[in-house]
């Protein structure tokens, strides 16, 4: 009876009518994210996160939501002032999905793996991490948005433009059984490489935005200090994983080991934020090191539940996040902002796959399979629009790069390994390419 009586009792600011708006916007919320991505999955053959993000920008407060009348709640996505346009509660939410998100991600990467094709995923990782950067940030610059290419706002572009998405990727090759090729190994290495250097230089572009514009010599420190960290919390957690899962072993109560497995991502979590990063390093810090014991399949695989109902409401709201009319502004931008992500990526790690021991065929595989930016692009983006280090145009801008990126992929995956040519160099055996 009490909630029906919120209204009543105390208006809209109630915390029983925030409770209840909330239930029901998440209710809405999976239900366009499921039919969406069931769409684009089944009809499109695309990735489900594209129709995921184009459902949110349906629904969001500055289209659909703010004019769907809820009798007894008003409106039911009502546009909030800020940098976030969605509630506080919202948000929250979506913020807890995109910490289970990176925290499975880490559990998904198999180190041995990740050693084994080291050299060569580093080469194209930081091929991929570099040129996009840089093309992003000076496009931004040029175009005359802001007065540096060392401005907040065009290294936020730049560095929205660095990671790539490693769920997207692998589904792809998966599908497509070629998930153990020479390439597709180092395409998966290489974007664990890109994304663990996206999230350090979204460190260094957050204390940038900060301190106002530093020196390159304070942003090698900022690199210095946020590598140091994620250091420091990779260690810790790969020093305890072992320990740590046999005491979870010992519990009988059901579902406890996966509850405090969990809870050591969202500590991870916690501690990144409070020395100054971002939550999603922590959270990928402890997956990682989970990732290596005996325990971190069966983790997953109860966890991995919980990510079907969560994670599509981080890429929902993210989807609200954006402003159509404003993002028109910015079409040209967005347009040429997206043909140089293209390009950084195809170039930036194709070339060193080239140095590394593939051929043209194989190098270009990797590139394209470098392409989609996917979840990490848009926390970049959302981050950046959260702190008000970017306006809502550009923010729409970096969302539109992610889309097309992600869109383009694997359209030109399947075609490219479709032809069962090598991709290693004749005189360059698998061997050769990973030492």
């Amino acid at each position: 009876m009490e909630g029906f009586l919120f209204a009543a009792a105390g208006g809209e600011s109630s915390v029983a009518h925030k409770m209840v708006l909330l239930a029901f916007q998440l209710g809405v919320i999976l239900f366009a994210a499921k039919l969406a991505g069931e769409f684009t999955e089944r009809v499109l053959k695309q990735p489900g996160v594209l129709g995921e993000l184009v459902v949110g920008i349906l629904i969001g407060p500055y289209m659909l939501g703010s004019q769907i009348h809820i009798p007894g709640l008003g409106v039911l996505f009502p546009l909030h002032s800020g940098n976030i346009p969605v509630s506080t509660e919202l948000y929250a939410v979506a913020q807890l999905a995109v910490i289970l998100l990176l925290f499975l991600a880490g559990l998904e990467t198999d180190l041995e793996q990740f050693f084994l094709y080291l050299r060569p995923a580093v080469l194209v990782g930081l091929g991929g991490v570099i040129f996009p950067f840089f093309f992003g940030a000076f496009l931004t610059q040029l175009w005359g948005l802001t007065p540096s290419w060392t401005h907040p706002e065009a290294l936020f572009i730049g560095a929205a433009m660095v990671a790539t998405s490693v769920g997207i990727t692998a589904r792809v090759l998966s599908d497509i059984k070629r998930l153990n090729t020479p390439e597709g190994v180092t395409i998966l290495a290489a974007a664990v490489v890109d994304d663990v250097l996206g999230i350090l230089v979204l460190a260094i572009v957050l204390s940038i935005a900060e301190h106002g514009e530093v020196s390159l010599a304070q942003a090698g420190w900022i690199a210095f200090k946020a590598a140091g960290i994620w250091i420091v919390l990779l260690a810790v957690g790969l020093l305890l994983a072992e320990p740590f899962v046999r005491w979870l072993k010992r519990f009988r109560s059901s579902g406890a080991a996966v509850a405090l497995a969990f809870a050591m991502g969202l500590i991870f979590a916690a501690v990144a934020e409070m020395f100054g990063l971002a939550m999603i390093i922590g959270a990928y810090a402890a997956g990682l090191a989970l990732s290596k014991t005996d325990y971190a399949e069966e983790l997953f695989h109860h966890l991995e539940g919980l990510g079907h109902v969560l994670v599509p409401v981080f890429f929902v709201v993210m989807g609200m996040l954006v402003n159509p009319a404003e993002t028109t502004h910015a079409l040209a931008f967005g347009v040429v902002l997206t043909l140089l992500a293209v390009v950084g990526k195809v170039v930036g790690c194709g070339l060193p796959a080239l140095a590394a021991g593939f051929n043209l065929l194989g190098a270009t595989r990797i590139g394209i399979g470098m392409l989609p930016r996917g979840e990490v692009a848009l926390i970049v983006a959302g981050v950046a629009l959260s702190r008000g280090a970017i306006p809502q145009d550009i923010y729409g801008v970096a969302v539109f790069m992610t889309m097309i990126t992600t869109l383009l992929a694997p359209m030109f995956l399947v075609p490219l390994f479709s032809n069962l040519k090598s991709g290693v160099r004749a005189r360059a055996t698998r061997e050769e390419v990973v030492e």
